[in-house]
């Protein structure tokens, strides 16, 4: 359903041609108010935003106001931009109202007004519903999410609002080490542009100050998990502890590296590791390790970790009093499942 990434959006907005309407679907709230900002300082001067941008819910009737506020030309402003959110409650109508919004909408949506911006705002639309069909056939639809080239270029966009620059190869890396989460990669960002004290943000700057970025060390412990040694595996657990890496940091760096084994299971026979890069939104040099980590693991068994992590990481977010031993019980859990793969 998307027609736009978050990148594709962002270059449509700065060279200044109004988009009529616009459905921004995805949970990320840092990108929704990226987007949102990005449209206001674009079309709407700022003495103007009090009357020029407004805000409204799609449930309860919200879709009428939209719709008589749209087609009323704006105050002091050559555009207004319209953010109509909930978009999910139009799903809920029973067959009469629905066929009443739907065809009021798709009547507007045909002949929008030359001088507003409407953005229709959703979690997730069910692409089967009237509902996504009309924006999908009427608006530019924007998937909210970033990955891969997507999430290396939002590093590069998010360092140069800070004032700093970033090496190509330390965006990707940033981008992996924080799974391209726009919140974490704009904090690690503040923190590496004061580290790099006005120089250009290079890998061994992300290595040092990105703690998340030490996920590569589990992929040496799923090596020893695979080798079926416990005891190396809570050596390692302890040399990992002693470094000062955290329980819950352990624990996902587990959860990601596992995710990214079952993805790597499901790429077509000859991938190489550059294409698997691509794919799996990761180095080619970490894409390689999951790939050949990926044939020494059952899905199965690899789903079964899954659940391992997932009961781990709840003991630690519930709070637990020894994250040590949540962790150690979890390593302990985990040989058992790689055993199996050789049997």
């Amino acid at each position: 359903m998307p027609q736009a990434s978050l990148e594709n959006l962002m270059q449509r907005i700065a060279k200044g041609n109004p988009i009529p309407a616009i459905l921004l679907e995805g949970t990320d709230p840092y990108l929704r108010d990226r987007c949102r900002a990005a449209l206001i300082e674009k079309f709407v001067a700022e003495g103007a935003r009090d009357w020029a941008v407004t805000k409204i819910s799609a449930a309860g009737g919200g879709w009428e106001q939209m719709l008589d506020r749209a087609q009323t030309v704006p105050m002091l402003s050559p555009h207004q931009v319209m953010f109509l959110d909930g978009m999910e409650a139009l799903e809920r109508l029973g067959d009469e109202a629905a066929e009443e919004v739907g065809k009021a909408l798709g009547a507007y949506l045909k002949n929008p007004a030359p001088f507003s911006i409407v953005v229709f705002e959703a979690d997730k639309l069910d692409g089967r519903r009237w509902v996504a069909k009309l924006l999908e056939a009427n608006a530019l639809v924007v998937e909210l999410s970033t990955g891969g080239q997507d999430a290396v270029a939002l590093v590069g966009e998010t360092a140069r609002e800070l004032g700093a620059e970033i090496d190509t190869a330390a965006a990707a890396d940033l981008a992996e080490a924080v799974n391209g989460e726009p919140a974490k990669i704009r904090l690690e960002l503040e923190k590496l542009s004061l580290y790099a004290a006005g120089r250009k943000i290079e890998r061994a700057d992300v290595d040092a100050l990105v703690v998340s970025a030490k996920k590569y060390t589990v992929w040496k412990l799923t090596e020893v998990l695979a080798a079926r040694d416990r005891r190396a595996a809570m050596e390692f657990l302890d040399c990992l502890l002693r470094e000062g890496e955290q329980p819950a940091g352990i624990v996902g760096a587990l959860a990601w590296m596992y995710r990214k084994l079952i993805e790597a299971k499901e790429l077509a026979p000859g991938t190489n590791q550059y294409q698997a890069a691509r794919d799996l939104g990761m180095r080619p040099d970490g894409a390689g390790i999951a790939m050949a980590q990926s044939r020494k693991i059952p899905r199965e068994q690899l789903l079964d970790g899954i659940v391992a992590l997932a009961e781990a990481d709840s003991a630690l977010k519930s709070g637990g009093p020894n994250p040590r031993a949540t962790v150690e019980f979890l390593i302990a859990r985990l040989p058992a499942t790689a055993a199996k793969t050789t049997a």
